[in-house]
């Protein structure tokens, strides 16, 4: 099976796995116990969070708080520093933020989305038309889960903090840590992203916070995360996040840069009379998102399975829709929005993959065009 469903979730990283085991068989203590197990527990998630901050470049100016995944990451976020006026995203964002922004205004705090663009990115323009002296926060996803788009979240922080320099800059980060070459900018405040797209667990993510920068915890009890979120530490899930993300920084430029020919080779060998690209040229190299137009992406999808080739049909937290909300956002019809396939990579993505996959899209779309002209005969 070629697997090009990465952006949905990737392989545990098996050296991970391996170098974490001792957590979930020998060194299982609970971090918060007082006897020296527990402790040196406790102990090894703080190298390991240390370890994260530094690969991003963070370590003196932000706090990492260790979450269940980037969902509960965005969500703590939100509505820790969402508590008046108004609030700005983008009409592009993951569910994890759209939605919580849609809640917001049972909060008693305005929610307002800018639009985007045709390859799901955002002007910076937009997004300031919204913001006033009013705006508690503005969230901007860093790299579209659906199209690949890069959103230059450095720029637009900067530009919103010189409109109203009290306002919160968050950005939902899953899609790009450790896949992009990005250092936090002191403009971002709140930066979320998850392990299991970079070949950790599913179960862990994490949420990047400014020192200084006042946070209410999202879930009460027993005060662990220096009482920004409790309950009991996942340790194993910690630790291949870690493990699995010091692979990732190791060769991450190369692997971005091998990645976006390899994007490049595929779209370039689909049939053009079948394939248009959604994707921006300048988006993330894992990402390749296409509509087949006129057919059916999701009957593409289960065929394209049969003969090997996984692939997406867009957010997978939001595949119960039948068009998905972030490309109808973008102005596409029904044409093409029927039509969508997300094609995402990891660096264990090999040229042949790429090859076989031009073949059996080409040909499978081609089958399906068939049986569609002969069923209506």
């Amino acid at each position: 099976m070629i697997y090009f469903d990465n952006a949905a979730t990737t392989r545990p990283d098996g050296e991970a796995l391996k170098r974490a085991a001792e957590f979930a068989t020998e060194v299982y203590f609970n971090p918060s116990a007082k006897y020296g197990g527990g402790f040196a527990v406790f102990k090894k998630i703080g190298e390991m969070r240390d370890s994260l901050l530094k690969l991003s470049g963070a370590s003196g100016r932000f706090d990492l708080i260790f979450t269940s995944c980037g969902s509960e990451a965005d969500d703590q976020a939100i509505f820790s520093s969402a508590k008046r006026g108004n609030a700005v995203t983008t009409a592009g964002e993951h569910a994890a933020v759209f939605a919580s922004f849609t809640e917001l205004k049972n909060r008693g705090v305005e929610p307002r989305f800018a639009p985007i663009e045709r390859d799901g990115s955002v002007k910076a323009e937009s997004i300031l038309s919204l913001v006033d002296e009013k705006t508690s926060l503005v969230s901007v996803v860093h790299v579209n889960n659906e199209t690949g788009a890069v959103n230059d979240i450095a720029a637009i922080a900067k530009a919103v903090k010189a409109k109203n320099p009290r306002t919160v800059f968050m950005s939902d980060g899953v899609q790009a840590f450790g896949k992009l070459p990005f250092v936090l900018p002191p403009e971002v405040d709140l930066y979320a992203v998850s392990a299991h797209k970079i070949g950790g667990l599913k179960g862990t993510g994490a949420l990047f916070k400014r020192k200084n920068l006042s946070l209410a915890p999202y879930i009460y009890g027993g005060g662990q995360e220096n009482g920004l979120r409790s309950g009991t530490e996942n340790t194993f899930g910690i630790a291949v996040f870690a493990y699995a993300a010091e692979q990732k920084f190791r060769t991450l430029k190369e692997d971005a840069e091998r990645l976006g020919k390899a994007r490049e080779r595929l779209f370039s060998g689909l049939d053009r009379d079948v394939f248009t690209r959604i994707s921006p040229q300048n988006g993330s190299p894992y990402i390749l998102t296409v509509s087949a137009e006129g057919m059916r992406g999701e009957v593409l999808q289960r065929m394209l399975w049969d003969r090997g080739l996984c692939v997406g049909t867009g957010s997978a937290c939001s595949s119960k829709n039948r068009f998905s909300r972030v490309i109808t956002a973008c102005g596409y019809g029904e044409r093409v929005l029927d039509g969508v396939l997300r094609m995402s990579f990891s660096p264990a993505t090999t040229e042949e993959e790429i090859g076989e996959a031009i073949t059996i899209l080409n040909a499978t779309a081609k089958e399906y065009q068939n049986t569609v002209l002969t069923a209506r005969a």
